[in-house]
Parts: structure tokens; C-alpha cells; sequence
């Protein structure tokens, strides 16, 4: 084992640590992402019982607070995935580097 091999070992595991934090953005995105959908799904569900133009009020701002949901979901999925290919970039870097980590990451 070479004298940086303890350096490699910290920076892969911090990439691993960091893929996690990506995966666990991804979820809440997509959690998120969930909510103003089966909120939509019910109201349409209901909307024989409903008159619409009695509700307009109610309406508009939570159709315009499930758009908002539904576009920081989005956000937070695309830039965890973004996130995730930069991370498995950098461990493809480290496994080049250090064949001896190679067999131990995959």
C-alpha cells in the first residue's frame, strides 16, 4: 500500500458519502415531486361535486402552490442526477488511479 493510499481511500469515501446526499435530494424531489400529482388527482376526482367557479378562489392558489411543488421537485431530481454522473466521473477517476481501490469500490 503507497503512502497516498489512505488519501485515495478518504476522497473515495467522501464521493460515496456525497453520491448518498444525491440520492437522498433525489428522493425528496420526487416525494415532492408526488404531492401536487395526487392533490391534482383528487380535485379532478371531485370536480362533479364541485362548481368551480365557487371555488376559483381556492383553486387558482393551489394549482399555482402545486405548480410551484411540481417545479422544485423537478429541480431537485435534475440537478441530483447532474450530480450523480460528476460523482461516478470522479470515481471512475479514483479507481484509473488506484487499482488496488478499484476491486474495493465496485
Amino acid at each position: 500500500m503507497a503512502a497516498n493510499e489512505p488519501i485515495v481511500l478518504n476522497r473515495a469515501q467522501l464521493v460515496l458519502a456525497e453520491k448518498r446526499t444525491y440520492l437522498a435530494t433525489m428522493r425528496t424531489g420526487i416525494a415532492i415531486l408526488v404531492l401536487p400529482m395526487s392533490v391534482v388527482s383528487f380535485l379532478i376526482a371531485f370536480s362533479q361535486r364541485m362548481h368551480s367557479l365557487d371555488l376559483a378562489g381556492l383553486l387558482i392558489p393551489l394549482l399555482a402552490i402545486c405548480a410551484g411543488l411540481a417545479g422544485l421537485g423537478i429541480y431537485l431530481v435534475v440537478r441530483s442526477v447532474m450530480r450523480l454522473h460528476h460523482a461516478d466521473k470522479e470515481l471512475k477517476q479514483i479507481k484509473q488511479s488506484s487499482p488496488d481501490l478499484a476491486e474495493l469500490i465496485d
